[in-house]
């Protein structure tokens, strides 16, 4: 297992293979604040990357260094696969990815727009990853988990290097928590280069496989419900190397349930002129709920992703 000195040095290499194929996405203070407060409060928004979501980072890491004749195969919910898919069709690489039948249409109209091939296969994408792994060994494909690799991981610390160079001094960093590809990226970066600086792991009540995990300190199997951050549900690799290193890196990992989610959805469009999907929504939750704690810091909440089914979050916003 690489240690997280080790994953943010292997971030500071994926950004130099990376860096004409993504944009160094904006750090914009919150238009609000919160009054009565002396928080200074600032969204990383990675919603407004090339392809809606950080995982364009991962999967340009990871696809950038394999062999042009290899054929490849993933598995996603959705922004994996669109990161993955926009990566190998810059890269002329042959990738094939498995969805969960549950896929957003959205995302999936995306995905297919680039001319990989897609498999739709189970009801969450813990089925569609076992699947992929299954096709892998049956049919010789290479396997690219969206979380479990140590470039991927690599790709998503970029955002990390960015926080960094964007903002002289930062207390907290708020990260939605999936497969914890993310918040180990980050993780690792910040604390190889800016140690005191806490990282905050934000699960939704309704999936939580990670935040379970490390409470744990083994990979346990959870019940996984529907949640609005639809991008982080499902379970975790029985050896992820997603979890000693998010268990090296988190300081707290903060649980929000479906109304938290909702309240901040629409604290994003109607205070904060942002619509993002629901795992993007799920950190800045998490931050409203520690904010009593955080008076007079200067607290960075990674808006992770902004590709979304238009009808579920639109009557989240609305309240209906």
């Amino acid at each position: 297992m690489s240690s997280y000195v080790e994953t943010a040095a292997r971030a500071v290499q994926a950004r130099s293979r990376i860096r004409s194929y993504v944009y160094q996405t904006p750090l914009v203070p919150s238009r609000t604040g919160k009054q009565g407060s002396n928080l200074k409060v600032l969204f990383k928004l990675e919603n407004f990357q090339k392809t809606g979501s950080f995982k364009l980072r991962g999967a340009m890491s990871k696809l950038s260094i394999q062999p042009d004749n290899e054929r490849l195969i993933t598995a996603s919910s959705g922004n994996h696969g669109i990161g993955a898919a926009f990566a190998s069709q810059a890269l002329s690489k042959h990738l094939t990815i498995v969805l969960p039948e549950t896929v957003v249409p959205e995302k999936l109209e995306k995905i297919r727009s680039y001319g990989v091939d897609v498999i739709l296969h189970g009801s969450e994408t813990g089925l569609a990853e076992q699947y992929a792994q299954q096709l892998a060994k049956s049919e010789g494909y290479t396997y690219i988990s969206p979380y479990n690799d140590p470039d991927i991981i690599a790709g998503q610390g970029t955002i990390g290097l960015e926080i960094l160079e964007q903002c002289e001094q930062v207390d907290n960093i708020f990260v939605s928590m999936g497969g914890g590809g993310l918040i180990s990226g980050i993780g690792a970066v910040v604390k190889a280069f800016s140690p005191r600086t806490r990282i905050y792991g934000v699960a939704a009540t309704n999936s939580k496989a990670l935040a379970e995990s490390m409470a744990a300190g083994r990979v346990v199997e959870t019940e996984h419900h529907n949640t609005l951050a639809d991008a982080v549900a499902g379970g975790i690799d029985a050896d992820t190397i997603t979890l000693p290193l998010a268990m090296s890196v988190v300081d707290e990992v903060v649980e929000c349930g479906e109304e938290e989610i909702k309240a901040a959805l629409q604290e994003l469009a109607f205070n904060e002129n942002l619509i993002v999907e629901g795992s993007a929504a799920l950190a800045l939750a998490g931050f409203t709920k520690v904010t009593h704690t955080l008076d007079g810091q200067t607290s960075v909440i990674v808006l992770c992703g902004g590709n979304f089914n238009r009808e579920v979050i639109m009557n989240a916003i609305l309240g209906r």
